[in-house]
């Protein structure tokens, strides 16, 4: 490789690693403070970092807060969708499914919860492209959820007449609840009502077959 070769991978490397740096402290902030506490000047100050190269990266501040979006997708998939690669459709996946997002809330992955709880509630009624990339997290959070109970009534872990939107729903709003109740109150206790609350939700619609994978530990 030529040195010109090895100086462009070496920038491109350093580029990457600042990229990685800011992102990791974004995120944060945002579960915390909300998306609006994000600026390329206050990020290059507290990461001792040029603002120029952060403006580089990108771009503005609409920039940033668009790749804290999808970085903090990346990280919320890693931690809840991921580690269930290798378990099959059913009743079992869906219920690992809901502990490992109450685990990651509950672990505080992001200091402030839930990374999209926080942002949603801050651009719900907002327009614009900032809003329109946390409205489709949620869309495809929810597409996820509703596709693993489907995949678990195929196999014939849930009643034929389930009413798949309406368990996702109630199942999302549960684990929700224990997020706002953990972070606003210090109640952990909120963790262990929501699990108990969405297991006996998922018992009410299973099949035998289903009621007999729920109750196994």
């Amino acid at each position: 490789m030529s040195d010109t070769g090895t100086k462009t991978d070496g920038r491109v490397e350093r580029g990457n690693q600042t990229r990685r740096l800011v992102l990791g402290r974004t995120m944060d902030i945002a579960s915390v403070e909300g998306l609006d506490g994000l600026s390329l000047g206050r990020i290059a100050t507290e990461l001792q970092l040029s603002k120029s190269g952060v403006f580089a990266l990108f771009g503005s501040k609409e920039g940033l807060q668009l790749s804290t979006i999808r970085a903090a997708a990346a990280v919320f998939a890693e931690n809840v969708a991921t580690p269930l690669k290798d378990v099959p459709p059913g009743a079992r996946r869906v219920r690992e499914l809901c502990r490992n997002w109450l685990t990651y809330s509950s672990d505080r992955v992001f200091a402030g919860g839930c990374f999209f709880y926080a942002v949603s509630a801050e651009f719900d009624a907002r327009t614009g492209p900032v809003h329109d990339a946390v409205a489709q997290t949620r869309r495809d959070w929810n597409a996820y959820m509703e596709t693993s109970l489907t995949e678990a009534q195929v196999v014939g872990d849930f009643a034929a007449d389930l009413d798949v939107e309406q368990l996702a729903f109630e199942v999302i709003a549960l684990m929700e609840a224990a997020n706002a109740q953990s972070v606003l109150l210090g109640d952990t206790r909120a963790y262990d009502r929501a699990e108990r609350g969405i297991t006996a939700r998922l018992r009410a619609s299973a099949t035998d077959r289903g009621r007999d994978v729920l109750d196994a530990e």
